[in-house]
């Protein structure tokens, strides 16, 4: 990863948003920006964020778990294997991840500026 690390101990991340609802993705973006990040990119479908979360430059990532009726897990994995921590957004709760991502923290929908800082504060 190129990105300065000092910018990320300063608390300003690059952070990559995979979320399919347009709205959503803007307040985030706008969200994001007050609380001093910058986003990458906002990509809605999963094709396009596997090739974001292999190739893109950024400290974290936010995924909104069905894209478009696809599970966001595939993109999951390849953050992991890149080593980039992650929150998941989801209306649905823990119970709505598998197993193996239930210790991964969750930006519960419809959340505040106030939830969006916990959960980024928790990576």
């Amino acid at each position: 990863m190129t990105g300065s690390s000092t910018d990320a101990a300063a608390g300003a991340r690059r952070i990559l948003v995979v979320e399919d609802e347009m709205l959503i993705g803007m307040l985030l973006e706008d969200m994001l920006a007050d609380l001093g990040h910058e986003v990458v990119a906002v990509v809605p479908r999963v094709n396009e964020a596997l090739v974001a979360a292999q190739n893109e430059t950024f400290h974290l990532a936010i995924l909104d778990v069905h894209l478009n009726g696809q599970a966001v897990f595939p993109v999951a994995e390849a953050l992991i294997e890149r080593g980039i921590p992650f929150v998941f957004a989801t209306g649905y709760g823990e119970r709505g991840l598998p197993e193996k991502y239930r210790d991964r923290p969750i930006l519960q929908k419809p959340f505040a500026k106030a939830d969006l800082e916990r959960a980024l504060n928790a990576l």
